[in-house]
This record gives C-alpha cells, sequence and structure tokens, in this order.
C-alpha cells in the first residue's frame, strides 16, 4: 500500500515546470505504460499544454491547481480546482489558463489483450 500528497507533487512538478522550456512537467504516481491503469500529475505554466493528441482509452483529467481548458473539435471546458472533466475519446488538447496540475487517469483500451485469455479445458 502506498500513499502520496497530490496536493504536495502538484506544487513540487508546477515549480519543476517553470523552470523548463517547455513550461511543463510531469509525474507518473501510479502505474505505467505496462499497466491497463495510469495516474499522472501534469503540470503547465499559463499558456502551455499539450497539444491534439488521441484518447488512448477512457480517461479524466481531475484539476488539482489552477484552470485548464480541454478542448476537443470546436467545443471546450474548463476546470477549476476539484472539477474532475471527462476526456472524449477523440482527437483533444489541453491548456493552462493560469499556472496549472491536473491528474490524468487512464485506462488504456484493449489491454491486456483479452484475446488470448484462459481456455476451458
Amino acid at each position: 500500500m502506498e500513499k502520496s500528497s497530490l496536493t504536495t507533487l502538484a506544487l513540487e512538478e508546477l515549480e519543476t515546470a517553470r523552470q523548463t522550456s517547455s513550461g511543463r512537467s510531469a509525474h507518473t504516481v501510479h502505474g505505467g505504460h505496462e499497466k491497463v491503469l495510469r495516474q499522472t500529475v501534469i503540470a503547465l505554466v499559463a499558456g502551455r499544454g499539450l497539444n491534439e493528441h488521441e484518447n488512448p482509452g477512457e480517461a479524466t483529467v481531475h484539476v488539482l491547481h489552477g484552470r485548464v481548458r480541454l478542448t476537443c473539435a470546436d467545443v471546450h471546458e474548463e476546470g477549476s480546482p476539484g472539477d474532475l472533466i471527462t476526456v472524449p475519446d477523440a482527437r483533444h488538447a489541453l491548456e493552462a489558463l493560469e499556472d496549472s496540475a491536473v491528474l490524468l487517469t487512464v485506462a488504456k483500451l484493449g489491454y491486456p489483450d483479452t484475446s488470448r485469455g484462459a481456455q476451458a479445458g
């Protein structure tokens, strides 16, 4: 069992983001690429973001600090601390309207490969 302070981690990642040329920083707090579930704290300085990209599975963005805008096609959803935004199953982008940190939770679709499940014997 592990316990993490998302508040502390968000502030640490924001400090790192402020010191990078990209204006962003991320730290996976649970899971990873080899797991179905992955949770990552992403920090973005105001005006920076994640360019439009595909959704690898079911995903949510929980705003921990600041304000963000999730954009999908012509639809925009803004979030403030405590808001949980469901990421659409389509190309989307995330922008920090002010220095922000979010918890991205992704459950990858099609993983693990269930086509090789246990055979009846």
